[in-house]
């Protein structure tokens, strides 16, 4: 024990070391002002630096060997605009996001959502809410088996790559002990640029609704959040370890990169990927701001890299040519490649709503069972000016918060003893391109087949999470709260794997000079309604009949608790779902040709050579997680596979 006690510290302090030391660090050039100082040629051009595109250009010019070009979309902006910790929701901010909406959702009584894609360097992983999670092991064993029993596409083939991504920092004694927070810091690395560590504070009404849990019958309580199980756990949060600011892949791979060979040029909107014949060749793009916005191309002597997200990633190979064909015709793109799945596959984390909360009055007349809670931050003064000057004194407090570090991942037989295998018959039986778009391509609708039945099966076990519930969070626009405390929220609830499709497609009307025509699609399949309505009675049952949660007397505010039957709950959906927590994957699905696929195992995109995808669009399926982990892990995956082309790649360094 004394040695394993050793181990850890010995561990401990060199991954604070490193923090201190990265923080220090300043990228000394690389950006590119105009785009006539850029190089006529590069080895790898990579389109959009986000999470993934910044991983890419980091790793595959640390050799010295290749020379890298980022071509960003955004800008480079001051870092304390995105870094500051928000002390609860960790909101996304628009001045930093494309403005983009979706069609209106024939489902949803015509609303339009959101629809979010980072414009700035360092994409989502600068706007989301820093949550730090992975997917269950069955998450990814899925992907691998839509190509076969030796697919390193896995949870096994995974993990490696999850602990490169991440150095981990475990949550202070005090804090832990408090609020009972365990962790396995095996599953974890400690090379890397990017943090995943702890706010230094939990409100008590976080450990109560955990506690609350332990009622619940089948629930599991993992020992780390990265096991890759089902149950309700804590998980860290993006955050630099000695500043608390946000850690992400701005900070992780450019900012504390110095480096000749790999270049970005900002505020410039790649308009295609040039090919010769079917090669890719390099990329022409049109720099919007500070340049003299005239299209500008720029050569690739080995690879073009997509890492645009699961919008513009499609998008642009739609406008270069690679697409479904009657698409490409219709809006006059001479066709290079037809492949039918690009833009196609499209998921996101739906929202249904379910809101309890306590009477305030209740709050006001007497003293609530736990204080301090979340309200009390924006309504009781003294607790804010503790608060406030806490942080300001140590960076430590409730203000060191991000978003949120616990949460619920239910599988359905959890939710619904009842109807699980109901809903799992359905779904086997149901014909998969009465689901889809009726000119659906017939390979499109096959590999839609081969997840709905993967799906069918998850859903009679416990090793996929269909449910989620994030606890002590601030909550977002459209999404479901529950509250401990009297109007403010404690999370929200998350369907994590939505059974309806839908598409980001180039609008034929003006391919070029539109954006992309996003379409969620949502309850497309009915059988969402059938979950999201389980996952509405489960929250019922947990915070009204759950004697637990039941003596701080919850009411239920949405839907009501007179909304009681299937066909009633159901008709609450179409007014009060959210399509979208932000997470879109999947339009370039990493799914074999035949199956509707777009990029193969080594990410590269089907009928072209020289042009991969490498972002959370190549997603067959979405995680039952906030994706930005799983993104990380795919871009320093694929990595690996550089080595046939010359690059050094390794795991420990």
């Amino acid at each position: 024990m004394a040695q394993l006690l050793h181990n850890s510290r010995s561990t401990l302090a060199k991954l604070l070391v490193l923090a201190l030391s990265f923080s220090n660090l300043a990228h000394s050039g690389g950006i590119v002002q105009d785009a006539n100082g850029l190089a006529d040629s590069y080895d790898y051009v990579i389109v959009g630096g986000g999470t993934a595109g910044l991983t890419l250009g980091d790793r595959l010019s640390e050799d010295g060997k290749n020379s890298v070009l980022v071509v960003e979309y955004g800008d480079l902006v001051n870092v304390s605009a995105i870094t500051e910790v928000q002390g609860g929701f960790q909101g996304m901010n628009p001045e930093f996001m494309f403005s983009l909406t979706s069609v209106p959702q024939t489902n949803l009584r015509n609303r339009r959502a959101g629809v979010f894609a980072g414009k700035v360097l360092g994409g989502t992983s600068a706007i989301n809410a820093m949550m730090a999670i992975r997917g269950t092991a069955e998450d990814y064993d899925r992907w691998g088996r839509f190509f076969g029993a030796n697919s390193t596409w896995s949870w096994e083939g995974m993990l490696p790559y999850f602990k490169k991504a991440i150095s981990f920092i475990p949550p202070g004694r005090e804090v832990a002990l408090a609020s009972n927070i365990t962790y396995d810091q095996r599953l974890w690395g400690n090379t890397s640029r990017v943090f995943a560590s702890w706010p230094s504070y939990q409100y008590p009404s976080t450990k109560a609704i955990v506690d609350a849990f332990r009622a619940v019958p089948g629930v599991e309580f993992p020992r780390d959040g990265g096991e890759g199980r089902t149950g309700v756990y804590w998980y860290p949060q993006f955050s630099h370890p000695q500043t608390v600011t946000r850690s992400f892949s701005r900070t992780g791979h450019w900012d504390e990169v110095d480096r000749e060979n790999y270049e970005v040029i900002l505020n410039s909107k790649v308009t295609r990927v040039l090919f010769d014949g079917t090669r890719a060749v390099g990329v022409a793009f049109v720099q919007s701001e500070g340049g003299a916005g005239l299209a500008t191309t720029v050569n690739a002597r080995k690879e073009v890299i997509l890492s645009a997200g699961a919008i513009h990633s499609p998008h642009i190979l739609q406008l270069s040519g690679v697409g479904p064909r009657r698409l490409l015709e219709s809006a006059k793109i001479p066709v290079v490649a037809h492949v039918p799945g690009v833009g196609q596959n499209f998921q996101d984390h739906p929202t249904p709503s379910a809101s309890f909360d306590h009477e305030p009055e209740l709050i006001k007349v007497r003293n609530f069972p736990i204080r301090p809670v979340r309200q009390d931050f924006t309504s009781n003064a003294s607790f804010r000016a503790w608060a406030d000057d806490l942080w300001a004194a140590s960076r430590q407090g409730p203000r060191s918060i991000a978003t949120g570090n616990v949460a619920a991942w239910l599988s359905l037989p959890v939710i619904s003893p009842a109807r699980h295998a109901e809903i799992a018959d359905a779904l086997a039986a149901q014909d998969p391109a009465a689901c889809l778009p009726a000119d659906a391509d017939a390979t499109v609708v096959k590999g839609y087949g081969a997840q709905m039945a993967s799906y069918a099966a998850a859903m009679r076990r416990n090793d996929t999470a269909f449910y989620n519930l994030v606890v002590n969070s601030g909550g977002a626009p459209g999404s479901s709260v529950v509250s401990l405390d009297g109007g403010s929220a404690e999370g929200w609830l998350v369907a994590l794997h939505q059974l309806s499709r839908g598409s980001v497609d180039v609008d034929p009307a003006d391919a070029w000079g539109r954006p992309p025509v996003v379409d969620y699609r949502a309850l497309s399949n009915p059988l969402d309604r059938d979950v999201m309505v389980e996952m509405i009675r489960f929250t019922r049952r947990f915070f009204v009949d759950n004697p637990a949660m039941a003596r701080y007397e919850p009411v239920e505010l949405q839907p009501g608790a007179a909304v009681v039957s299937f066909e009633a709950l159901s008709a609450t959906l179409p007014g009060t779902v959210s399509p979208t927590m932000g997470h879109p994957v999947g339009t370039c699905a990493m799914m074999p040709l035949e199956l509707g696929g777009v990029v193969d195992e080594e990410l590269r995109v089907y009928g072209v050579q020289g042009l991969r995808v490498v972002d959370g669009s190549v997603m067959p399926t979405i995680v039952g997680a906030n994706p930005s982990q799983t993104i990380y892990g795919i871009a320093e995956k694929v990595c690996l596979i550089f080595e046939s082309v010359g690059y050094n790649y390794r795991l420990d360094r």
